[in-house]
């Protein structure tokens, strides 16, 4: 099966229901294990989250909106967001050590964990961070 689907989301944190809603909608046209599923919508959250935490860090309201693409193509699973917000420096991009234990910090480590590779590119499209999330399944 391949199938491409994207949406655009307000750059807020009342928009993250939506961005899970609109994941799992997405993924229950795979045939997928549930919790497969369930891990992959975590990503795509975690993802959404550091964009409004860290991509718009000060920022008290926006116009902006975040876009998030899901494509399957030949069993290669690639999940692209696209956001205007403060451009990543990628090596930038860590988590907090695990043994610090409190809450918040771990976004990137369980994306990391889930996906199999996450990457930075140059977007051509005016959009200032693309992140791209893939994976084999």
């Amino acid at each position: 099966m391949n199938f491409s689907e994207s949406k655009d989301f307000p750059v807020s944190s009342a928009s993250l229901k939506d961005v899970r809603t609109f994941s799992r909608e997405v993924f229950e046209k795979i045939n997928l294990p549930q919790d497969q599923k369930d891990e992959l919508v975590l990503a795509i959250a975690e993802a959404a989250q550091n964009i409004v935490k860290h991509g718009y860090k000060g920022v008290e309201e926006t116009s902006d909106r975040m876009e998030i693409k899901i494509s399957l193509e030949d069993g290669n699973l690639e999940i692209g967001f696209y956001d205007k917000g403060k451009a990543v420096v990628p090596g930038n991009v860590h988590h907090r050590k695990l043994d610090d234990i409190k809450p918040g910090g771990l976004g990137t480590y369980f994306i990391k964990q889930i996906m199999d590779n996450a990457v930075f590119k140059k977007d051509q499209k005016g959009w200032v961070n693309h992140l791209v999330l893939t994976k084999k399944i």
